[in-house]
């Protein structure tokens, strides 16, 4: 069986970025999300730079077979993860009372239950290949979120899973890392409902940087990334700041921004 990296997510923002710089390390990469049109236009941009063709799998993830059938569609063309990059989410904005149920639970899905399932599917393929897990969660993981409940408290699992996860796989020889960004300009903030205005921070960074760290980061053995020296300083001032001020402060102008009533829009 070939080995690969299994990437999810992989139609825009973070996830393409994520491809790019594998693909760019010798890696085979399998790109997985919905949007087949996009991940065929990625998959023929790598090729085009001299790496071999990424194969596609074109699935819905909060679908409960989407494992299934993304393990069965692998194994029919004789590939094995070596690496799994659990990239695909989306957030929402507003008080979780008032959002849709099914929005947020949909939520859930993707961003904690599919992502577990990737995490954990392949681990025999991963410690065969001395490979590992990459999952990406935020910095909004490291604090409670009112306004975007449900989104931080999914990282939230995500970053505690992913640590545990590390502790757990490394006597297997399967390295497992949390990248946790600050804001990132990309197609997430039309699907959570997030105006221009919420971008503007100076914790701000491209995709394609925040991918170069985060695979440097996870090839080196990291348990936790967080891209940029002022979301790290950042991070600090959070763990010294009690979580009641904390949360007035997100609520009121901090990390989520200003709620907006467009609909959501396209998740990676």
């Amino acid at each position: 069986m070939k080995p690969v990296t299994l990437i999810t997510g992989a139609s825009a923002g973070i996830g393409a970025e994520l491809a790019r710089v594998f693909a760019e390390h010798g890696h085979e990469v399998v790109l997985v999300a919905r949007r087949q049109d996009r991940l065929v236009a990625l998959a023929e941009e790598i090729a085009a730079s001299g790496r071999p063709r990424p194969t596609v799998v074109a699935v819905d993830l909060e679908r409960r077979d989407a494992v299934a059938r993304i393990a069965a569609e692998l194994s029919s063309r004789g590939l094995e993860p070596a690496n799994v990059v659990n990239n695909a989410g989306f957030g929402l904005v507003g008080p979780a009372a008032a959002l849709a149920r099914d929005q947020q639970l949909a939520m859930i899905d993707l961003n904690v239950r599919a992502l577990t399932e990737l995490s954990v599917a392949f681990v025999e393929s991963l410690a065969r290949h001395r490979g590992g897990v990459l999952n990406v969660a935020s910095i909004a993981a490291f604090l409670p979120g009112p306004g975007m409940a449900v989104y931080y408290a999914s990282k939230a699992y995500v970053l505690s899973f992913s640590e545990a996860l590390h502790c757990e796989l490394a006597k297997r020889g399967v390295r497992v890392t949390a990248l946790c960004p600050g804001p990132v300009p990309t197609e997430f903030q039309a699907r959570a409902g997030i105006g221009s205005r919420g971008m503007r921070s100076v914790l701000t960074l491209s995709a394609a940087h925040v991918a170069r760290i985060g695979y440097d980061g996870f090839m080196r053995g990291k348990r936790v990334v967080v891209p940029g020296a002022l979301s790290r300083i950042a991070l600090l001032l959070l763990h010294l700041t009690p979580n009641a001020l904390l949360m007035k402060v997100v609520d009121q102008s901090g990390f989520a921004p200003p709620r907006q009533p467009q609909p959501p829009g396209a998740m990676a």
